[in-house]
């Protein structure tokens, strides 16, 4: 973007570098991205916070939880975050958005291409690995600890 946006060019330089085709949100320092996993497909936006000196990565579903099996969501995501070390999963009540989210503040220090990567491969990996038990809970309601199960067992 400009000499006073490290963060967004180092996230830019990144997805070049690892052959993402990305596009640019217009007049936001955020990337929007397409990923497929072996499970799926999904959104994936990258974030420059600047001011905060903080990058944000999101994989995002494309389908949203049904009023009525949120609750169900909520139980299998809080059980799919408990033991987590890096990221979380979300879930928006008001629409049933479900993402997954890796952020970093680099206060005092650089964003390098190798944090960007780490940040960036065990987001995408989490949702693929999880988005099976996700899918089933949200629309076959499936049993959330029985999900968590058979994806952690």
């Amino acid at each position: 973007m400009s000499p006073t946006s490290p963060i967004f060019d180092a996230v830019v330089r990144f997805f070049r570098e690892d052959d993402w085709h990305f596009e640019q949100l217009p007049g936001k320092p955020i990337l929007r991205m397409g990923f497929r996993g072996e499970n799926g497909t999904w959104n994936c936006y990258a974030q420059a916070r600047e001011s905060q000196q903080q990058f944000v990565f999101y994989s995002i579903l494309d389908v949203n939880v049904p009023p009525n099996r949120r609750q169900a969501m909520a139980e299998f995501l809080t059980r799919a975050n408990y033991g987590l070390v890096i990221g979380n999963f979300e879930m928006d009540f008001g629409d049933g958005e479900v993402r997954y989210k890796t952020s970093i503040d680099v206060e005092g220090d650089r964003l390098t291409s190798a944090l960007i990567k780490q940040m960036v491969y065990i987001n995408v990996l989490m949702m693929d690995r999880y988005l099976p038990g996700i899918m089933k809970v949200a629309f076959g309601n499936a049993d959330p600890a029985r999900a968590i199960a058979e994806i952690e067992g």
